[in-house]
């Protein structure tokens, strides 16, 4: 009963079955010490670990599970008397999703039996943060290597953008008959996606056939991201209608697949559809939603939408959602309500900001806010030559060849002048 109810969050009815019980056993305590860590509160918890007439190693790292910072998980192991291997994955793992993978690293390697878990769990570590040769080089120390350990260094090189060494680990995973996983196949679509190479997205596709995961949510989503970003928005959007149980992902994959090949409308009729049936958007559904309305310049329905994330749905737009609508009230010639947003921001404006406000200014001929975007670029992004090329060319359609020819000039950093944009 006490299993039950933590299973289906019913924390307060496991505690009072657990209350009216006329004796406990470990298993008991254990599961209502793991119960209320999962739910956040670890004082209760601490509470019942305390209490607990004889403590066993399930509800020791249920503590370490549960602190949300390292230092008291850390101290909490130290107290155990006996420490298993679920324990120092538990301890390993929560110092890596903690960013401290040094730390991490150095429990590993003072880790007595360390399993398939624990080798994994460093090398998706290292592989996150960029240190792919040093994740290979543990790799290939493992004594004996599973398919979710060849997916783990895959999908790091997937993350580092390094798509052709993806493919080649694949092969070599390939080689050791070590079969892919659903994760392995979802990795590489991503790399095709990346790479925007059909055909090597169709041969994942054909070995998601030949491995009967062409149903898989993980495949679907990935499958449909691949095919929209090479291009191929009919078949991506084949794939997802025949998602059974579509989730936010699927949604947003299609959506965003819609925007980047200028289907602007269907990308609103998706979300429509996501209203009517009640799913709850998120940061990128309207990044995909707002570009959707940039591509096909509806002014209007950008404010529309723009509004509705931030009163209706209480999420405050990121700088990425502010370039949308800049660049969307740049293109329709809107520079000054574009420039009034820009100074409404509640953070610093990054260069993709003032980047749109350029090309917007470019376009629509506003030498004034060309001048004031291209000095926030120089600032931002001192080795680009954008800035210095656009404005220069303005100055020359405006019959002032020598302002333009300064500013070619101030970018060459032999000259001595100042540059004054």
């Amino acid at each position: 009963m006490i299993n039950g109810f933590l299973k289906a969050g019913r924390l307060e009815e496991a505690t009072r079955v657990f209350e009216g019980m006329v004796e406990r056993d470990v298993v008991s305590w254990s599961s209502m010490v793991d119960g209320y860590c999962k739910k956040g509160r670890i004082v209760e918890a601490r509470g019942l670990l305390d209490s607990m007439p004889l403590r066993n190693v399930v509800a020791w790292t249920a503590m370490i599970d549960g602190f949300g910072y390292m230092f008291e998980a850390n101290r909490i192991f130290q107290m155990m008397n006996k420490k298993d291997v679920v324990s120092w994955n538990s301890l390993i793992a929560g110092y890596i999703q903690h960013d401290e993978i040094e730390e991490a690293y150095r429990l590993f390697e003072e880790m007595p039996g360390k399993d398939v878990v624990s080798w994994t769990t460093v090398i998706s570590g290292f592989s996150a943060i960029g240190k792919v040769q040093k994740a290979i080089q543990l790799f290939k120390m493992m004594p004996e290597k599973d398919d979710v350990a060849w997916t783990a260094v895959i999908s790091g090189f997937v993350n580092n953008r390094d798509y052709e060494e993806a493919f080649h680990w694949f092969i070599e995973m390939l080689k050791e008959a070590v079969k892919p996983n659903s994760l392995t196949l979802s990795s590489l679509l991503s790399a095709s996606a990346g790479l925007a190479t059909l055909n090597q997205g169709l041969q994942i596709h054909a070995h998601a056939l030949k491995m009967d995961m062409q149903f898989d949510l993980f495949v679907q989503n990935s499958l449909v991201s691949m095919y929209s970003k090479c291009g191929n928005v009919a078949e991506a959007y084949q794939v997802f209608t025949s998602i059974n149980a579509p989730n936010l992902i699927s949604f947003n994959s299609m959506i965003t697949g819609f925007s980047q090949n200028g289907r602007g409308e269907q990308a609103l009729q998706l979300f429509s559809k996501m209203e009517k049936e009640s799913w709850e958007p998120n940061e990128i559904t309207f990044l995909g939603i707002l570009s959707a309305c940039t591509h096909v310049g509806l002014v209007e329905e950008g404010w529309k939408y723009f509004n509705l994330m931030k009163y209706v749905y209480n999420m405050e737009p990121s700088l990425d959602h502010y370039v949308c609508m800049v660049d969307l009230l740049g293109r329709a010639g809107l520079l000054d309500e574009a420039i009034n947003l820009i100074h409404s921001m509640p953070f610093e404006p990054h260069a993709g900001v003032w980047g749109a406000l350029l090309g917007a200014s470019r376009v629509h001929f506003r030498l004034d806010l060309a001048k004031l975007a291209a000095q926030h670029l120089r600032k931002l992004e001192p080795n680009s030559a954008i800035p210095y090329v656009v404005l220069s060319e303005l100055y020359n359609i405006a019959g002032k060849k020598k302002d333009g020819d300064r500013v070619r000039m101030a970018k060459n950093p032999r000259n001595k002048e100042e540059s004054r944009l």
